[in-house]
């Protein structure tokens, strides 16, 4: 990255913090050894994962053996959901999740559909909040899991898992939380809470990419969505990735709630009070229930795409970024009554570990100028270029 250049992308990803690196360089040259094998350099390999295993374990208040390792929390997203389903003898088992998740529950639920799931959508708040009640609502005897995710990565908004782990408790529902975007915001305490499935990931705390886990609670089967071995109580066969889950376990010692957070949300309401200069401009998402790294801001009259083009200088989304190439306005904000114009007016903005206050400022000085020079080429067009054709 260009030291010229600002990222505030953090809910994307994130650099990988030099003491991360420290330790996977060293699993690298000191232990190549296959987790698996019986001799000593395996042996010494496992030590290493199961230790890595043990810190995240420690950060999300989970048991150590409760913990199974994947490639990030898309492929924990799909074993959750897929373990799960493909698990039911009914003949059309029943799944509830929410119009406004990642899209690596969308689209394994809309595959799931193909394989004869029925799935229910639970619309969004126009705060980008789920109501509980209305995830009660969906649920039904033959609901065999409930999919919601703890902090929206395009908003930021903060779910309430309590309230709805609760009532799948009461039901005999099992509970999926995807909390790729939790760690290092929001404490976790996953043993003592009513959740059964969470998925998490290193890449958006300082760690590699590549690595995630999933958290699996005592009473949860699934079903194995990879062949081929005994890795990871034989759910995920593969050989370990020793240095990447070394990487993570690093990553989650560092990723500390109870420090980083003020500081984040510190960083996000002073961009927000430089953006807020701007005439029109709007933030979306419950502002009493956002996590402190995200900021999602709409301005009406100019193009998102055409604003981040503009902001050569500045790392910023139009959305999550695995639907960055999706021509459609975020299926998020629209989720929560956005018009798609209006949804294809906004940036997502994300701070993170590495963000000074002094990028902040230069970075919302970089927006209020794009945005007033936008809108007067707006306003200085022709008639005719706002003809569909162009």
């Amino acid at each position: 990255m260009s030291n010229q250049e600002i990222y505030l992308d953090y809910a994307a990803t994130s650099p990988v913090d030099p003491a991360v690196a420290a330790a996977m360089l060293d699993c690298l040259q000191h232990e190549f050894g296959n987790a698996s094998s019986q001799h000593a350099a395996g042996k010494r390999a496992r030590q290493r994962v199961e230790g890595a295993r043990a810190a995240v374990a420690a950060r999300v208040g989970a048991a150590p053996e409760r913990l199974l390792f994947t490639s990030g929390a898309t492929e924990a997203n799909n074993l959750a959901l897929q373990g799960v389903l493909r698990r039911q003898r009914k003949p059309r088992p029943h799944l509830v999740t929410s119009r406004i998740e990642h899209k690596s529950v969308l689209d394994t639920a809309r595959a799931l559909e193909t394989e004869g799931v029925e799935v229910t959508y639970v619309d969004a708040e126009a705060d980008g909040s789920i109501d509980p009640r209305r995830v009660a609502a969906a649920v039904r005897a033959d609901t065999a899991l409930v999919s919601i995710m703890h902090v929206n990565n395009e908003t930021g908004v903060i779910q309430d898992v309590s309230a709805i782990g609760a009532l799948c408790r009461e039901r005999g529902v099992p509970f999926h939380v995807d909390a790729a975007q939790s760690v290092g915001k929001l404490p976790l305490e996953l043993a003592s809470a009513p959740i059964d499935l969470c998925s998490l990931t290193a890449h958006k705390i300082c760690g590699p990419k590549g690595v995630g886990a999933l958290y699996i609670a005592p009473h949860v089967v699934l079903a194995a969505q990879l062949h081929g071995g005994e890795q990871e109580r034989g759910l995920r066969a593969g050989t370990l990735a020793t240095h990447q889950i070394v990487g993570m376990g690093k990553a989650y010692e560092l990723a500390d709630p109870l420090l980083e957070a003020p500081r984040l949300a510190a960083l996000r309401d002073r961009l927000w009070q430089e953006l807020g200069a701007i005439p029109g401009v709007r933030q979306n998402g419950a502002p009493a229930r956002r996590a402190a790294h995200v900021l999602n801001v709409s301005f009406p009259g100019v193009d998102g795409e055409s604003l981040r083009f503009a902001l050569r200088s500045v790392a910023v989304s139009a959305g999550s970024a695995c639907a960055a190439d999706s021509p459609e306005a975020s299926h998020v904000l629209t989720g929560m009554g956005l018009s798609d114009t209006l949804a294809g007016s906004s940036l997502r903005f994300s701070v993170g570990r590495f963000t000074t206050e002094a990028e902040v400022v230069r970075a919302a000085a970089t927006v209020v100028g794009a945005v007033s020079r936008l809108r007067s080429v707006a306003k200085s067009a022709p008639a005719w270029c706002s003809g569909s054709g162009f």
